[in-house]
């Protein structure tokens, strides 16, 4: 180890006899000496005061090393993640379809639905309405029947009281010169005394010529 450091300083600082052995015998009288001089040698031999990465004395490595970065990343994402993700791009796609398609078929469904809904409501208003109008053609039937029969029977009841007025007044009048004959006989008996009735109904008979 002591070798090795003395050659390294050896090596680093130039062939001076008085500084060398100054050197040493700073070496042997402070320990610490020998491994300062040990961390600055690999310094002083290869560390050039740049950054390692921005080194371009490392960008060939840099560049083999992304190469084979890039190379297993494409080839990570090309056989693994891409086709899983277009395997659940696709599941989703699907799925997506068949919702799409069952929503379409739902419409479809309710708008037949609704169509037959429309459908029988107008075949009931049309029903409804059949059959309001024949109950009120019906209705109207009975009443003109009706209206017939009681006109009927009241021209019925009228001409047969016409008929028996006539016939009252008929008999009335046949009547008449009776009537008159004895009204007649009974106001001259009491005016002039008893009349026969014979002349009493040719006096009548005359006035009513």
């Amino acid at each position: 180890m002591m070798a090795t450091q003395a050659q390294a300083q050896e090596a680093v600082v130039p062939a001076d006899a008085p500084v060398a052995a100054h050197a040493t015998d700073a070496t042997h009288a402070d320990p610490t000496a020998a491994t300062h001089a040990t961390t600055q040698a690999p310094g002083g031999e290869h560390g050039s005061g740049v950054f390692p990465p921005f080194d371009p004395a490392t960008f060939p490595s840099q560049l083999l090393w992304l190469a084979i970065t890039f190379g297993a990343l494409y080839l990570l994402m090309s056989k693994i993640a891409l086709p899983r993700i277009g395997g659940i791009l696709e599941n989703r796609k699907a799925i997506m379809d068949a919702d799409l398609a069952a929503a379409d078929a739902s419409r479809q469904k309710t708008d037949a639905a609704i169509a037959a809904y429309e459908a029988a409501l107008a075949a009931a208003k049309a029903k409804a309405q059949g059959i309001a109008n024949e109950s009120r053609e019906a209705m109207q039937a009975d009443l003109a029947a009706k209206r017939s029969a009681v006109e009927a029977d009241l021209s019925a009841k009228v001409t047969a009281a016409e008929a028996r007025i006539m016939a009252t007044k008929t008999e009335a009048l046949t009547h008449v010169d009776e009537i008159a004959t004895e009204t007649a006989q009974t106001v001259v008996s009491q005016l002039v005394g008893d009349v026969s009735a014979d002349s009493v109904r040719a006096a009548v008979a005359k006035a009513k010529e």
